[in-house]
């Protein structure tokens, strides 16, 4: 075979996805696939929490799952668990021990921006949930939708991440949550290049709800600060498809007189000996992430 001969089999080959030696040979066969990611979660928290505040007392276990494809597009589907009877009875829709309370489906973009060598990448995150909840005793649940938009600078030291959730069918309300946390490794990886193997990432939040928000929620027709948060997660990468985490978290309204007054009504409604409970709540729990 000619060189000329060689080298055009070479160019028609790359383009039909067949490689080719230096002699022309061909080596092996490959076809254009498209990029599709798989990620299973199964997590327990000591307590169902929401905006800081108590929505069930007792753990609750979340399954959930997402595909991605081109690592920009991804649906999901998550499910909360009640552990136990007791959230059932103190939240007034029955025993559903062992039995989903809510069921979210979700849609979503997410793309990473170069901001240069100063920011670092820009991670956008958009998605939209649908929120099913079971038909149970108390009249006033029913199905939501969400709109929610993240954004973080994850390359620097103090990696800033800001949360924004749109309620679009239950109350039209708003809420936004700043957070900074830094990530240490614990254990580094076995070269340069490999991603550490355990972290431990110290952060602080902020929440900020609308008028509409605290309405919905506290009955409170009053926009400010809502909960303060601090929580430390450690981080540990089995393996390159499976990492196990866990976290603490301590939170509270401390810059809103009044929704601190309704957070504390909140909670007191999950039984504290007191008419009003504490503004405050700590919480835990573990996570498993499988990834493909």
């Amino acid at each position: 075979m000619t060189t000329k001969l060689m080298t055009l089999v070479a160019v028609l080959a790359a383009g039909m996805g067949v490689f080719a030696d230096t002699d022309g040979e061909v080596l092996t066969e490959a076809k254009d696939e498209i990029p599709v990611s798989a990620e299973f979660g199964l997590s327990f928290d000591s307590k169902y929490m929401t905006y800081g505040v108590i929505d069930g007392k007792d753990p609750i276990v979340t399954p959930s799952a997402e595909i991605s494809f081109f690592d920009t597009l991804y649906f999901g589907v998550e499910a909360i668990f009640d552990v136990t009877k007791g959230n059932g009875k103190r939240g007034g829709y029955g025993n559903r021990a062992g039995k989903y309370t809510t069921l979210d489906s979700i849609v979503g973009i997410r793309h990473d921006f170069d901001l240069g060598e100063t920011l670092g990448a820009l991670s956008v995150d958009a998605n939209y949930i649908y929120e099913y909840i079971p038909r149970s005793c108390d009249p006033d649940v029913g199905d939501t939708q969400y709109i929610n938009l993240e954004l973080s600078l994850g390359d620097l030291w103090l990696e800033p991440t800001l949360a924004i959730e749109r309620d679009i069918m239950a109350d039209d309300g708003t809420y936004a949550n700043l957070e900074l946390g830094h990530t240490f490794a614990v254990v580094e990886g076995e070269s340069e290049d490999d991603d550490p193997v355990v972290t431990l990432r110290p952060a602080v939040g902020q929440g900020l709800g609308s008028s509409r928000r605290n309405k919905g929620y506290f009955g409170i027709d009053h926009g400010g600060l809502m909960d303060t948060s601090l929580s430390l997660t450690a981080e540990w990468a089995i393996c390159d498809n499976l990492t196990l985490s866990g976290y603490v978290a301590y939170y509270d309204y401390l810059f809103d007189r009044r929704l601190r007054h309704g957070a504390r009504e909140y909670n007191g409604e999950w039984g504290n000996a007191s008419r009003y409970g504490d503004s405050y709540n700590f919480v835990g729990g573990l996570a498993l992430t499988a990834s493909f």
